[in-house]
């Protein structure tokens, strides 16, 4: 009898997950209160330290796609050590960057190699939780949402008691003790499943007599009609997110006039509006399935965002805004990761490269969400209502026919 490589950590093997998932939110979310003094040391703009952050986000994607069909072939521990070693030496480097340029070139190298690490993570997760991959992936994304809550609250402590170079160093710290706790903790692949799905899943990816090639595992995914539904949804739901990322400080802020503590306020009860999704994900998914649950986000996110637009365009108190954004970001966290997981469960054997095709779709049409609402910029929230609600609607629109298909079904063999 083969023993179970997850039962012996599985407790502590979660939570390590999540904190290698949290390496990017930390990444880009620690530094924003030292961006003022990184450009004064560097003697350059605030527009150039800030570009930081979409070198890194382009870093971030490039590695996804460069890493994820190597993961599918070699251990994904060895893949993990080379990310949170590359990500822990490149983070000490950045506190003795003398110039922009350097810096913006170390957080390319810094986001590229830390995606090794975090490309495997979603795998991972597959093995452990097999057909419910969904909960899994709530648990893991519900703990590491804890990391841009408070990642610019600890980046200003740590600011106001020293300096910008000991975030950097503190980050790089953090990246030791997980790297730490993964080479104690983290196992290999699990051994091969026997189980039908699995089955299903290496017959649909590729003949096993043959090992595809680097670009091979790309043409497995993107040639996967079905797949191409959820990787819609989750391409679109993601522009919806980046939309409220962009958007929220401006429609805050400058269209409510709400002040600075208050938006932290309101952008913390968005962040637990995600986790409680998340939690609700977790408790009903094993019974419900990921599609059920997947339509269910997919029913609030229709309504709440519906709401926001008609909201916005009567020009109502903020109040009537806060109670449409709430439930459409949860529902929106709720719709991404059930997304995800049907994705996963799909590819048995290139589970790597699926998460890279995630990633970077996610990535880029997420980094449209600015361009778009500055293009429709009128000064209200309404192009920021707009994006989210026809962003729900083209999810709506992909996933309604396989909804009536399934209905169909039921009907059928209720007749039957």
């Amino acid at each position: 009898m083969t023993k179970d490589p997850f039962t012996i950590s599985k407790k502590i093997l979660l939570p390590l997950l999540a904190s290698i998932m949290a390496l990017s939110p930390l990444a880009i979310d620690l530094y924003l209160p030292a961006m003022p003094q990184i450009a004064d040391e560097l003697t350059t703009t605030m527009p150039s330290v800030q570009n930081t952050l979409s070198v890194y986000l382009v870093g971030y994607a490039l590695g996804l796609l460069f890493f994820g069909p190597i993961a599918d072939k070699y251990p994904r521990r060895h893949l993990v050590m080379i990310g949170l070693i590359g990500f822990t030496l490149a983070t000490l480097a950045l506190p003795f960057a003398t110039s922009i340029e350097a810096f913006t070139g170390v957080r390319f190298v810094q986001a590229f190699i830390s995606s090794a690490a975090t490309v495997v993570v979603p795998g991972t997760i597959r093995e452990i939780y097999q057909k419910n991959t969904a909960k899994g992936l709530s648990y893991v994304s519900m703990i590491m949402m804890l990391a841009p809550m408070i990642a610019p609250s600890i980046g200003s402590v740590i600011l106001a008691l020293h300096s910008w170079q000991a975030i950097f160093f503190a980050l790089a710290f953090y990246a030791c003790l997980i790297l730490l706790f993964a080479f104690k903790q983290l196992p290999n692949r699990a051994e091969p499943t026997t189980n039908k799905e699995s089955e299903e899943s290496e017959q649909q990816a590729t003949p096993q007599t043959t090992t595809p090639s680097f670009l091979g595992r790309y043409k497995i995914v993107l040639g996967n009609k079905p797949a191409r539904i959820e990787l819609i949804a989750s391409m679109m739901i993601s522009l919806a997110f980046f939309a409220y990322i962009t958007a929220v400080p401006f429609v805050y802020m400058t269209v409510f006039q709400v002040s600075e503590f208050t938006f932290s306020v309101l952008f913390a009860a968005t962040v637990g509006a995600l986790m409680t999704a998340h939690f609700i994900n977790t408790r009903l998914v094993v019974r419900k399935g990921s599609c059920t649950m997947l339509g269910y986000g997919l029913l609030v996110a229709v309504v709440s965002s519906s709401s926001l637009v008609i909201v916005n365009y009567w020009q109502l108190p903020i109040a009537y805004t806060i109670a449409s954004v709430l439930p459409l970001m949860g529902s929106i966290s709720m719709i991404a990761v059930n997304a995800d997981a049907i994705i996963l469960q799909k590819f048995a054997e290139q589970s790597g490269t699926a998460t890279a095709v995630i990633g970077v779709l996610r990535f880029g049409i997420g980094g449209l969400a600015g361009p778009i609402l500055a293009f429709f910029y009128d000064g209200s929230a309404m192009p920021f209502s707009l994006l989210m609600w026809l962003s729900v609607l083209v999810v709506l629109l992909v996933q309604l026919p396989r909804f009536l298909g399934e209905r169909n079904v039921v009907d059928k063999t209720a007749q039957q």
